[in-house]
């Protein structure tokens, strides 16, 4: 065991690197050349993002030791794990286990959440409900998302909290809250845990309904029922789950499984088993998508992993329709619209996808950066404010990718590399760890010889 230290989270390169021979000690750019065979075998998906961050950060209702397996290797499940530190609590890893014990007793610190939305908005909600007084700041990516949309409701709670122009640093004074009715004008998992565990942290009532149901993770952690009408009900009286509860294993992040169904999707003779995968109805759009557009893909094996769905994704080459997206599954599948627009420029036929607006308030302007990149590799594509259309199939051609440090362009046009015609060179391709640390490592075993570092 060892324990974690800030000092960890800045290596993500190095550890991305260190099981492959050709990778240097550090890289920052990679470039991708035409897959040559086909992708086959099995591969074993990091632990999803979002359960590992959420179930670490609910350790603060308790002081009793929890050990989390399969937990989530990107940088951003790290920094969850650095707050926790910095807010009282021990932390041990091995390999892909954390264990978590000791008791959050520091009123006042400030905790750098680097370039994690998901920590960073779920703590400001936790913290809300405790009384001291904590800055949360992030890179620059993160400082430039919105937060206000959290703070709103927290505030009609009876928080302090005080941002930079709706963006952080955040500073927040925690304490006495009061019961909220709340109705959400946005889908966001983010927005609905933040509000969600302010409750719980404070010992009081909230009611919460969404327009459409997003990931319900927290939800299924809390034990909360939704009603006929889409209200969840948090009673003041409500209890944080135990450790025992939070201990166990954590399924494989369907997101970045993603990647993998979709490339296997679009290399010929492709055949690839992704094992272990989070299925739960509102993490597998992606799935449900790449169905109706024809793709021969399923899920086998299904169990229960803590009280979520779980599988092994079987996919396989295939001849594709457009691909179509309703509004009320763009919640579902917002994580993956850089990867399905991938596959859209293979379908047959006009590919559009609506109410994306969402996308140009990630870590970077995804709509936007899709539209160039795409277009740079010879795409037909077009963009409107919160819409996107592409045309296909198409032949595509290498390119020069920025991405911005967007984890989900650099893994997304990297797949795009392997179906192109000619090289692809991704800047940046360290970014990839913030989410997936194992991808470029996982994309060399798949495709030998698709991938080649550079300094």
């Amino acid at each position: 065991m060892h324990r974690l230290s800030v000092e960890s989270l800045s290596v993500a390169a190095d550890d991305v690197c260190s099981d492959s021979d050709q990778a240097p000690a550090r890289f920052s750019t990679v470039c991708i050349l035409p897959a040559q065979t086909p992708l086959r075998g099995r591969i074993r998906l990091p632990g999803d993002k979002s359960v590992s961050i959420r179930r670490a950060l609910l350790t603060l209702f308790s002081d009793d030791e929890a050990a989390l397996d399969n937990f989530g290797s990107g940088e951003d499940c790290l920094t969850a794990l650095y707050c926790l530190e910095q807010l009282g609590k021990t932390v041990e890893r091995e390999s892909n286990r954390v264990i978590i014990g000791g008791k959050f007793h520091r009123q006042q610190a400030t905790l750098d959440c680097r370039n994690s939305g998901t920590a960073a908005r779920l703590l400001m909600g936790i913290l809300s409900g405790f009384e001291g007084e904590w800055i949360l700041t992030g890179d620059s990516s993160l400082s430039s998302r919105p937060m206000e949309r959290i703070a709103a409701p927290l505030r009609e709670m009876g928080a302090i909290i005080k941002l930079s122009d709706g963006r952080l640093p955040a500073k927040i004074l925690g304490g006495k809250l009061r019961s909220i009715r709340y109705e959400s004008a946005v889908a966001s998992a983010q927005l609905k845990s933040a509000v969600l565990l302010a409750g719980l942290g404070g010992g009081v009532e909230v009611q919460y309904r969404e327009p459409f149901f997003s990931r319900t993770h927290t939800e299924r952690l809390l034990e909360l029922e939704t009603d006929s009408k889409g209200w969840i009900q948090l009673d003041q009286n409500a209890e944080a789950p135990s450790s025992a509860a939070l201990s166990g294993g954590i399924s494989g992040d369907p997101s970045s499984a993603t990647f993998w169904g979709v490339a296997a999707a679009l290399i010929p003779d492709s055949e690839l088993i992704l094992e272990g995968v989070l299925t739960d109805p509102v993490r597998c759009g992606w799935i449900d998508v790449l169905q109706a557009s024809g793709v021969d893909i399923r899920v086998e094996n299904e169990s229960q992993v803590c009280s979520e769905s779980v599988g092994d994704v079987v996919c396989k080459s295939s001849s594709l329709t457009p691909i179509k997206i309703s509004q009320e599954m763009i919640p579902r599948v917002i994580d993956e619209i850089p990867i399905l627009s991938i596959a859209a420029t293979q379908a047959r036929g006009c590919s559009r996808m609506r109410r994306l607006a969402e996308l140009r308030v990630k870590e970077s302007d995804r709509l936007a950066q899709i539209e160039k990149h795409l277009s740079g590799m010879n795409a037909t594509v077009e963009i409107g404010q919160d819409e996107l259309s592409i045309a296909g199939p198409v032949e595509l051609c290498g390119a020069v990718i920025n991405p911005e440090r967007d984890h989900r362009i650099a893994m997304a046009f990297a797949i795009a590399g392997l179906i192109a015609k000619g090289n692809t060179k991704i800047h940046q391709a360290e970014c990839a760890a913030v989410s997936y640390q194992e991808f470029w490592k996982d994309l060399s075993e798949l495709s030998p010889g698709s991938l080649q570092y550079e300094n």
